[in-house]
């Protein structure tokens, strides 16, 4: 008796330091064994559709949106059985996270006619304040930062910015690119919500730079320096002063 219990501790042991070793040879094994998410997309033009069908192939499940739900059927079907649609409002009920790829001028809408079926969850917004396009809400945006205009106008959610740029032909062409994978900044105030976030942005082909709380989006919304460009991780900490 005494013997197999020393076979099953010897055994046991082994099968520990294998299941260290595989996570230290394969860093994603970790990430890989994460539960699928339910993501709701509010906003399936150029940046929602082409997302979605990253984080489809990725295993999440996802909920494409519109107003006219009837006109995202045929894209839902070629991603498979993993890809729903819905209206905006359903997709916010049915998603564990959800995405935001609108105007910057339809977020008070969102915010407040879909407030009971977003309360607690994380909200990503992709969503860029564009004055000439989305008029003074996104002035006052601009001029408080986007990060912080997004907390008021999302109350009850917990946001983070990301998928701001570098723009839609980038986030199609250039996912799970061989070598230095493009950088997505990421910021947010709550902690899950920037991790979540940041998964996504690997799910997705790219490298998550976190670059603070939301006041830090400010530092990459239209209109900065870095705002637009497709650059490594590297480069993106440089021009944001994340590294000496």
């Amino acid at each position: 008796m005494t013997s197999h219990d020393g076979i099953g501790r010897r055994t046991f042991l082994r099968v520990m330091v294998a299941g260290a070793a595989a996570v230290t040879v394969f860093p994603h094994a970790r990430a890989r064994a994460q539960s699928p998410l339910k993501i709701g997309i509010i906003g399936s033009g150029r940046i929602g559709g082409t997302m979605g069908e990253h984080w489809v192939k990725a295993g999440h499940e996802i909920m494409f949106s519109s107003r006219h739900p009837e006109n995202l059927k045929e894209m839902a079907a070629k991603l498979g059985p993993k890809a729903h649609v819905g209206t905006p409002k359903e997709a916010a009920a049915f998603g564990q996270v959800i995405f935001l790829a609108v105007p910057y001028s339809a977020i008070p809408d969102i915010g407040r006619d879909y407030a009971n079926e977003m309360k607690g969850k994380v909200v990503v917004n992709a969503s860029n304040p564009i004055p000439r396009r989305d008029g003074p809400v996104a002035e006052e945006a601009q001029k408080k930062g986007a990060g912080l205009a997004d907390k008021e106008l999302l109350p009850g959610t917990r946001v983070a910015r990301a998928f701001n740029f570098p723009g839609a032909a980038t986030f199609k062409s250039e996912a799970h690119r061989q070598g230095d994978r493009i950088a997505v900044p990421v910021a947010g105030d709550d902690k899950e919500a920037v991790e979540i976030a940041s998964r996504l942005v690997r799910d997705a082909g790219f490298e998550p730079v976190v670059v603070g709380g939301l006041e830090r989006a400010k530092d990459f919304q239209p209109g900065t320096p870095i705002f637009g460009k497709a650059v490594t991780a590297k480069e993106m900490k440089q021009a944001l002063g994340l590294q000496p």
